[in-house]
């Protein structure tokens, strides 16, 4: 970590103990009623007593969903984007309807993929790809796509093939549109398995807040929404450094081609 990560790690630092202690404050001197907004410290009390349900078994199957169902959507996406940038007629039909695909609320599209799939992990593995598909083969359409035209057509006077073209040009230049679709796709891969926890199952953060939401136990949903939030971050966190760790190398091998 450079410098001005560092900083930034410590300007976040101060800004959560802000934000924490306000907060604190905030219940303490006007009496909010914790079942409307618990303080930290009972939210943080009741993530450690409830630390073996939480941990050991909610937060992992939350966990096993948002992995599964990211792990498909990448594999479907980059599939369904090299398909439309290779050929060009899937192109013309398919892309519409990926647009139009988002213009349909996906909370509406969930209970149907739940009727479809089932209430087991195949149904929340579908609506994770729901959410998070779109990003994903849209960043790496776009990237494709955004190669150098000259630099394809010198590529082609070079007697480069189409494949080379591909390796060579289209797929470093795609990277970080890729990337960036992905860290948005992290993020909302755990929305997508919460929202198929609300609408059916029996273990999972999303089940446990609905749960606590319904018995009036604010300390208790605040600490799901904690987990599920911790979630994200780390997920985007992970996706970023292996973002910085692909253009890095990628800069190398270019750098080294070059001299």
């Amino acid at each position: 970590m450079g410098e001005s990560g560092r900083m930034t790690a410590v300007w976040f630092a101060i800004s959560v103990s802000i934000l924490v202690l306000g907060w604190e404050a905030i219940c303490r001197l006007l009496a909010i009623p914790p079942f409307i907004l618990p303080p930290p410290s009972a939210v943080a009390l009741t993530l450690w007593e409830l630390r073996d349900l939480l941990f050991g078994h909610h937060l992992w199957t939350t966990l096993r969903e948002v992995m599964l169902g990211l792990t498909a959507s990448i594999l479907f996406g980059m599939t369904l984007a090299l398909a439309m940038n290779f050929w060009r007629p899937v192109e013309r039909i398919v892309y519409p309807y990926i647009v139009i695909s988002q213009t349909i609320p996906i909370i509406a599209l969930s209970p149907i993929f739940i009727l479809w799939f089932g209430y087991s992990l195949s149904g929340k593995i579908a609506i994770t790809v729901l959410f998070t598909f779109f990003p994903i083969v849209v960043g790496a359409y776009d990237g494709l796509r955004t190669a150098d035209r000259e630099m394809i057509d010198l590529l082609r006077t070079m007697g480069a093939n189409r494949w080379q073209i591909f390796y060579k040009l289209q797929i470093p230049s795609a990277l970080p549109s890729f990337f960036s679709g992905l860290k948005v796709a992290a993020t909302y891969s755990v929305a997508g398995a919460t929202i198929g926890e609300w609408l059916g199952a029996s273990e999972g953060l999303g089940y446990f807040g609905r749960r606590a939401s319904g018995n009036f136990q604010a300390p208790a949903l605040f600490a799901s929404v904690l987990l599920l939030s911790a979630i994200g971050i780390l997920l985007f966190r992970l996706t970023a450094s292996v973002e910085r760790r692909v253009l890095q190398k990628s800069r190398k091998i270019k750098q080294t081609k070059q001299g």
